[in-house]
């Protein structure tokens, strides 16, 4: 969430250390706990409130809809067996065309 590394942390804690002092220091980590728990817990009704999680929901099902038609309307995949149908097909023409002249010439 904050990203914080552990020599951070360490020189947090010696702060707070200092200026709080050894004797008030857990009185002031129960009360630093309780204020993260209560934000915490006002932020998921926030998100509930405002139907932050139904909306996550809904974005990420469209998003997957919306994946799922594009890969459906790619036409490569046709467009490549066209191409190798139309290959064969001028082969072929090719070949039928190259033994009428042979037997024209014969």
């Amino acid at each position: 969430m904050f990203n914080i590394g552990f020599a951070e942390l360490i020189l947090v804690l010696l702060i707070a250390f200092l200026v709080v002092g050894p004797k008030d220091l857990p009185r002031v980590a129960r009360w630093l706990g309780r204020m993260v728990k209560k934000a915490r817990q006002l932020m998921r009704e926030i998100k509930q409130e405002v139907g932050w999680d139904e909306l996550t929901q809904e974005t990420n099902s469209l998003s997957s809809e919306m994946k799922e038609t594009l890969r459906e309307a790619d036409i490569r995949a046709d467009l490549k067996d066209a191409s190798r149908e139309l290959t064969g097909s001028i082969d072929t023409a090719k070949k039928e065309t190259a033994k009428a002249i042979h037997e024209a010439q014969t």
